[in-house]
């Protein structure tokens, strides 16, 4: 059984293999391909409206469990990046 975990926009439960994990490197988002980069993940779906709805909820900084701002820009391009493919 897959391990299952809960996007941080839409707040549903899903297949881990169906979300991105993101962690924070410095002060920035950072998409973590193999899930394997130390610290704290949050799960996201590789969707504009989960990525929009984390972001007006502040929600990468209270599932990472950091104080200070986070830039998203590589994210975000990551996000329309697959998008568009």
């Amino acid at each position: 059984m897959e391990p299952v975990r809960t996007c941080i926009g839409c707040r549903s439960r899903a297949p881990r293999s169906s979300l991105l994990r993101v962690v924070a490197r410095e002060s920035e988002l950072v998409v973590d391909e193999t899930a394997t980069l130390p610290g704290r993940g949050a799960w996201l779906h590789p969707t504009a409206a989960c990525f929009q709805d984390a972001q007006r909820r502040h929600a990468f900084g209270r599932a990472l469990r950091v104080t200070r701002s986070l830039d998203a820009k590589q994210l975000e391009n990551r996000l329309n990046w697959l998008m568009d493919n």
